[in-house]
C-alpha cells in the first residue's frame, strides 16, 4: 500500500467520512477574480479579516514554505432527526443551527488532524514539515476540497459532495510530503436553484455572488450593532446561524446522519430558550456553552439575536 493510500485510510479510521489530496499550487486565477470581485462588491460586510492576508488565502505556499501537498478531510455533521415535543408549553425557543449543536468543531478537528500527523512520521521514518488549518485559517479550503476530488461549489457556495450533501466540516494538513494528488470531481448544480430561492433574505444573489453581509448566519454571528430594520422580521425565530440554503438541497436530503459517535452532539441546543438566553451572566454563558461555537459572538451579540427573536414571535400574533 502506498503513503497516500495509507494516509487516506488512517484518516477514515481517525473519524473522518471524507480524504482527498491536492497539490500546492494557488487556486485558479477565475477564483481568485471571483474573491477580488465579492471583496471589491462589499459583500463580506464587517468580515475585515477577509481583506487581510489575501496571499495566503489562495496559495497553500504562503503558509507553509516549500509545501508540496494539501490533505484535505471532510466530516458530516448532519444531525439525527429530532422529534418534536408535543406537549404545549410557554416556553419560547430560538432555533440553532445544525453545527452548532456539536461541540466546537475546530479542536475536534484540529485534534485528529494532529493524530493523523503522528501517524505519517513513523510510516516514513523522518519528522515533517506541516501545518494544520481548520476554518479559522486564512486558506481557500473550499477551493482546495474540490480540487481535492472530495465535491463541488454548489450555488448556495457550499461544498456538496453527492453521498454527503453539503453539511461538512473540513480541515487541512498542508506538508512538505509529496503526495498522489486526486482529480476534481466534474459536477455542479444544473438547472436547480432551490437554495436561491429558499434564502430569507436574498443573500444569494441570481448573478452567482454571495452578499454575506445579508446572510443570516453573518448577521447572527459576524455582525455588531444593531441590524438592518428591513432584514430584522427576517430573522424569524433563528438564534444563531441559518440553514435554508442547505437543507433544501436535493442532495441533502439523501445525505447519512453524522456517524461519528466521538464527535460530541447535544440535540437538546436545536432549540435554545431566549429567556435563559437573556437571564444569563457571563460567567454562566461561557461555562454552558464553554465547548460550543456558540460562544464565539460573545453574549451581547447572543442576547441581541434573542430580543429579535421574540420581538418576531410578538409581531406573528
Amino acid at each position: 500500500m502506498s503513503l497516500t493510500d495509507s494516509i487516506k485510510r488512517k484518516a477514515i479510521e481517525l473519524g473522518f467520512d471524507l480524504v482527498g489530496i491536492t497539490d500546492t499550487n494557488p487556486i485558479s486565477s477565475e477564483q481568485i477574480d471571483f474573491f477580488n470581485l465579492w471583496l471589491e462588491s462589499g459583500y463580506a460586510g464587517q468580515m475585515h479579516y477577509m481583506h487581510k492576508n489575501f496571499e495566503k488565502r489562495i496559495n497553500p505556499t504562503e503558509l507553509l514554505k516549500n509545501a508540496k501537498s494539501v490533505i484535505v478531510v471532510g466530516l458530516n455533521y448532519k444531525p439525527q432527526i429530532q422529534l418534536k415535543n408535543n406537549t404545549k408549553t410557554n416556553t419560547t425557543t430560538g432555533k440553532i443551527a445544525s453545527y452548532a449543536q456539536y461541540e466546537d468543531y475546530h479542536a475536534f478537528i484540529k485534534k485528529r488532524l494532529r493524530y493523523l500527523v503522528d501517524f505519517i512520521v513513523p510510516e516514513i521514518n523522518r519528522d515533517i514539515n506541516f501545518k494544520i488549518c481548520v476554518d479559522s485559517v486564512p486558506l481557500a479550503e473550499r477551493a482546495l476540497a474540490v480540487r481535492a476530488g472530495l465535491g463541488f461549489i454548489g450555488k448556495n457556495h457550499m461544498l456538496i459532495n453527492s453521498q454527503l450533501g453539503c453539511q461538512i466540516f473540513l480541515g487541512e494538513i498542508i506538508t512538505n510530503l509529496k503526495l498522489q494528488p486526486d482529480k476534481p470531481v466534474v459536477r455542479n448544480c444544473s438547472t436547480c436553484s432551490l437554495c436561491i430561492e429558499a434564502c430569507p433574505t436574498g443573500a444569494l444573489r441570481n448573478d452567482g455572488q454571495f452578499d454575506a453581509s445579508r446572510c443570516i448566519n453573518y448577521l447572527t454571528i459576524e455582525y455588531k450593532g444593531e441590524m438592518p430594520l428591513e432584514l430584522l422580521g427576517k430573522i424569524d425565530n433563528r438564534l444563531f446561524g441559518c440553514e435554508e440554503c442547505i437543507l433544501v438541497c436535493p442532495y441533502q436530503h439523501k445525505a447519512p446522519v453524522c456517524k461519528n459517535n466521538q464527535f460530541k452532539y447535544y440535540p437538546n441546543r436545536a432549540e435554545t430558550n431566549l429567556q435563559e438566553i437573556l437571564s444569563m451572566n457571563e460567567e454562566l454563558f461561557n461555562s454552558k456553552f464553554s465547548d460550543s461555537v456558540i460562544k464565539h459572538p460573545g453574549l451581547d451579540v447572543i442576547k441581541r439575536n434573542a430580543r429579535i427573536c421574540l420581538k418576531n414571535k410578538k409581531n406573528r400574533r
